[in-house]
């Protein structure tokens, strides 16, 4: 097979290919580009993890468990698509777009919610229940609120079941139509030893050491059961929902959030969309008006990058945030400035009197590598912000890192392609068009003549 003969139909198929591949990951575009906090509206929070007596260490492990943990409590808030990633070695990020209740979701994000069940004295219960009263009507009543908080825990029997051995947890109501959680074991048999043996005692039912209510155990119970306190509907929902996604293996504190209304996101978002075709339509008109057919021919490339671009945010489900589009942004000007050095090149060859396709060819192999070596070192930054960085400086260095490698590809593969079909079928190919005037061909071999 000769290559020359099959070289332009491969290359064109390719590029169609690449455009049609695209446009079925972008359309519908509403629903293909997810967008960041900043643009859409929203809640984040960044956590600091804390070493516990049982995880002396906090390892990337251990942040892994967390965020499993974390992912499938705001799940449960029925929060679309949270974002949840490691930063560093013991922190996490969360951001949370379309929050309705941020309070709540900083609950679940702190508290550990370690569900233990303790055999208590009756004297213990008592004053239990006093501190509780206590503190409810008046939480600035430290000593009855220390009690309910670690006292009445510290002053129990021995953890006799857990939290982990739940199967599942339902926020309900009791008979009084008071709000409770329903509950059923993992091992009802092992529940239903634990309660035949203790008939007649209060069970204390404990969440991080905190008192919740110790009812006495009036007959066996095996498969389920109920935790009952002083409740609202909202806390049982949250209670259930922590209960079901698991205890936080270590302790989580907030040490920054931020809050972002959609009002402000929908503004910047169309502020930055303006300014961003603003820009791409300036670059289209300077590359036509400068480099005439390669100037155009160049846009039509840009217009792909676009398009791939695009779809690269699709497919890889990243959320678009306004460094992101500052980086899309930055990355259209390294495709210009790729354009720019080959036609400019392409010049210098015409100038030197070279025919048109000869001056192609050479144009595009001589100015290849201070192309490639300014993407590079773009590619090589951009990678190294997106390790490290964190947050909205992650969206920037993604866009900014996939925007030059595909720029590269089509200032040197898709220009390429455009160019070469009009000098193969000898289209537009007067010296005019690649913006040389005719008394200037060849002006650099008479000058050194």
């Amino acid at each position: 097979m000769n290559w020359n003969t099959w070289k332009t139909p491969l290359k064109a198929l390719v590029v169609l290919a690449t455009i049609l591949l695209s446009l079925r990951l972008v359309l519908p575009i509403q629903k293909s580009i997810h967008l960041g906090l900043d643009l859409q509206g929203g809640y984040r929070l960044l956590l600091q993890l804390y070493p516990t007596a049982e995880v002396p260490q906090i390892t990337s492990q251990v942040q892994a468990e967390t965020i499993d943990v974390i992912d499938r409590r705001i799940n449960g808030l029925g929060v679309t698509e949270p974002t949840i990633t490691k930063v560093g070695s013991d922190r996490i990020l969360v951001e949370l777009p379309d929050v309705k209740d941020p309070a709540q979701a900083e609950r679940l994000l702190k508290q550990v919610a370690v569900l233990e069940y303790k055999i208590v004295p009756e004297q213990v219960v008592a004053q239990a229940e006093g501190a509780l009263a206590a503190c409810n009507a008046d939480p600035k009543n430290t000593k009855a609120c220390q009690y309910v908080a670690q006292g009445a825990y510290a002053a129990s029997g021995p953890v006799v079941y857990s939290g982990k051995d739940l199967k599942g947890a339902q926020a309900g109501y009791d008979t009084a139509g008071r709000p409770n959680i329903d509950f059923q074991t993992k091992d009802p048999a092992k529940f239903g030893r634990l309660t035949t043996k203790a008939i007649g005692k209060p069970l204390g039912i404990f969440l991080d050491h905190h008192y919740l209510s110790a009812p006495v155990i009036q007959s066996p119970i095996f498969g389920s059961g109920q935790i009952t306190g002083s409740f609202t509907e909202k806390q049982t929902i949250t209670l259930a929902n922590e209960l079901n996604a698991g205890a936080l293996p270590v302790t989580t504190k907030i040490v920054e959030k931020e809050g972002i209304g959609p009002t402000l996101g929908k503004i910047d978002l169309v502020k930055s969309l303006w300014a961003s075709l603003l820009g791409l339509g300036l670059v289209l008109i300077f590359m036509a008006v400068v480099y005439r057919i390669p100037g155009l021919l160049a846009d039509l490339a840009l217009a792909i990058y676009v398009l791939v671009m695009l779809a690269i945010l699709a497919i890889s489900q990243a959320s678009l945030t306004l460094p992101g589009i500052a980086g899309f942004v930055l990355s259209i000007g390294m495709a210009v400035d790729a354009n720019v050095l080959i036609f400019e090149r392409l010049k210098e060859e015409l100038w030197a009197g070279k025919s048109m396709r000869a001056a192609v060819r050479v144009g595009f192999q001589r100015a290849f590598s201070a192309v490639f070596d300014s993407h590079f070192t773009t590619i090589v930054g951009a990678g190294v912000l997106f390790m490290l960085g964190t947050g909205t400086v992650k969206g920037f260095a993604f866009t900014l890192f996939w925007g030059t490698v595909v720029s590269l590809a089509t200032a040197v593969f898709v220009t390429r392609f455009f160019v070469d079909l009009l000098v193969e079928y000898d289209v537009l190919t007067a010296p005019e068009f690649f913006g040389v005037r005719k008394a200037d061909l060849g002006v650099f071999s008479r000058t050194e003549g």
